[in-house]
């Protein structure tokens, strides 16, 4: 056998084969068997066939591996018994059901002896198996978008040749356990939103919620995105600088509801967005943003309270036991982490840091901001479409004035389009033709409410059997629940979220709306002029105005 088809370590593995078989005696004692059969790692049956091979040929390449699979020669099935093992592939083995090999063996066995054939062995129904695509069968089995992620070759990249060109955008459940921030009671994992530039790897800007993923935590998340941030990391007691800001050409999402949404898709349209979403069951498409949560999972395992990723590897850690992190605090650590660590860290695909590829490729007078950051961030928050009516805009069984709504009346069709952030219920945005009009509860003594308050206390009066709500009773109902949360002598998980919730209606408004005229009194040191400030866990705006 010529050597130059034979790779090394075959050869190397046929030339200890026959070093040890040459040693062995004639006439084979039970202590010379045992030790070669210890030596080479064989059962009795191997050694034995070797041992013949070798002695019977003689030279050293009779020991070489044979090739995988179905040996030459080796007879077809009968035709009789290949028409059942065909149909039985296509109606059982080959479906979502993804029987094992063995019941699929019992399977064409059965049939065979119901016609009087004699059954193939286990082993050559294996081989015959071997025949098949494997991708194919495996798309059957597992689903077209696993069968793709094994077999379907990917040697494209994504090539982007500007920073914003394009970003991506997504969600997942943070591996760490957060605590209430005053009584320091675990409340559960929160949701991370976050978007990536896909040139320069920057982390363009996150969002932390206890809330699953929504179309609200996509627009704080983009806002934080788009914005200049230096403000929103002092107000951390971060030093470190996050220079990423500008609105992207293209985003890149899944198909997650939120970014079907109307409201997203109009919105990206507004800000000559192009909105791309990934085909199903192609994760590949999202790469980088799916690399990048998963290196920031990983550092968020260093933290007291981690989940780890798996039950394997948190053992029997009690993560709720030993959290200690609020939300906030989380949010500052991540921060921390992006930009003190993974923009300063060489990134394998770029040979520099994120940071690096940022600084040179970013043209600054280029970059596309918003001329109103109060109404980039309203063009991303949910929306409803409702009538004016005589009294007011009617929107979760609440109805909303403003004495700006009186110009529009007289057109009972028109649909107006309303804006409203489902942490605060006590205003919403009413988008016209001259801007934004801000309504508010027409009973100004209602209490800034959740929506999710809201939907909590609707399901709480249908379980009593009323069928009709109305406002009075909504807002009593929400009252009478906090009061048995406030009073309940041991929270629960669930209790302790609901009134994180409400923590926000107890911050600094979303958006700071105050008219430039009493804005311009109040207007701090010189320096601050032009700047946006988004500056709490939900990123509010404020606006500073020349006087």
């Amino acid at each position: 056998m010529s050597d130059n088809f034979v790779a090394d370590k075959d050869w190397n593995a046929a030339e200890r084969r026959a070093q040890i078989l040459a040693e062995l005696p004639e006439q084979l004692n039970p202590a010379d068997v045992e030790q070669a059969m210890c030596e080479l790692d064989v059962s009795r049956a191997t050694l034995f066939r070797w041992l013949k091979k070798f002695r019977d040929d003689g030279r050293t390449s009779a020991l070489l591996p044979g090739p995988r699979g179905p040996k030459r020669g080796m007879l077809p099935l009968d035709p009789d018994v290949e028409a059942i093992v065909a149909c039985l592939f296509k109606s059982f083995y080959a479906t979502r059901r993804k029987p094992t090999k063995t019941r699929f063996w019992r399977e064409v066995a059965a049939d065979c002896r119901v016609q009087g054939l004699a059954p193939p062995s286990i082993r050559r129904l294996g081989r015959w198996l071997e025949r098949h695509d494997q991708a194919k069968l495996m798309a059957k089995r597992e689903g077209k978008g696993k069968a793709e992620r094994r077999h379907l070759a990917t040697p494209g990249t994504l090539t982007v040749d500007h920073p914003l060109d394009i970003v991506q955008i997504d969600h997942t459940k943070a591996d760490v356990t957060v605590v209430d921030p005053v009584s320091r009671r675990p409340l559960g994992r929160p949701t991370l939103t976050v978007a990536i530039d896909v040139h320069t790897r920057m982390v363009l800007g996150f969002h932390l919620s206890l809330e699953p993923p929504s179309l609200l935590a996509v627009a704080l998340c983009l806002t934080h995105a788009v914005m200049d941030k230096s403000h929103w990391l002092a107000a951390r007691g971060v030093g470190t600088e996050w220079p990423a800001r500008g609105i992207p050409k293209m985003i890149h999402v899944d198909n997650g509801a939120e970014f079907h949404a109307r409201a997203f898709k109009i919105a990206c349209s507004e800000y000559q967005i192009d909105l791309q979403h990934r085909p199903p069951g192609t994760p590949r498409y999202g790469s980088h943003i799916e690399r990048l949560i998963g290196t920031m999972m990983g550092t968020v395992h260093l933290l007291p309270g981690s989940h780890f990723s798996n039950i394997f590897e948190r053992g029997d850690l009690d993560a709720e036991a030993e959290a200690v992190m609020t939300l906030r605090e989380l949010e500052t650590w991540l921060a921390l982490e992006i930009t003190g660590s993974y923009h300063a860290r060489a990134h394998r695909a770029l040979d520099t840091t994120p940071i690096a590829v940022w600084a040179a490729g970013v043209d600054e007078a280029g970059l596309r901001m918003p001329a109103d950051p109060r109404q980039f961030l309203v063009d991303f928050l949910p929306s409803e479409q409702r009538v004016l009516q005589r009294d007011g805009l009617h929107l979760f069984h609440i109805r909303y004035w403003s004495d700006e709504l009186r110009w529009l009346m007289g057109n009972e069709s028109r649909k107006f389009t309303l804006k409203y952030d489902p942490r605060d219920l006590s205003r919403i945005f009413v988008l016209t033709e001259d801007g934004i009009i801000e309504a508010r509860p027409a009973d100004l003594t209602r209490p800034a409410i959740t929506l999710w308050e809201h939907r909590a206390a609707r399901r709480a009066l249908r379980e009593a059997g009323r069928r009709a709500v109305d406002e009075e009773l909504i807002f009593s109902t929400i009252l009478a629940q906090r009061d048995l949360v406030d009073s309940a002598e041991r929270q629960t998980k669930a209790m302790r979220r609901h009134q994180a919730r409400r923590s926000h209606l107890a911050q600094a408004p979303m958006i700071d709306v105050t008219p430039v005229s009493e804005a311009a009194k109040t207007l701090p040191a010189p320096e601050k002029k032009g700047n946006a400030l988004l500056d709490h866990p939900g990123f509010a705006v404020e606006e500073w105005y020349d006087d």
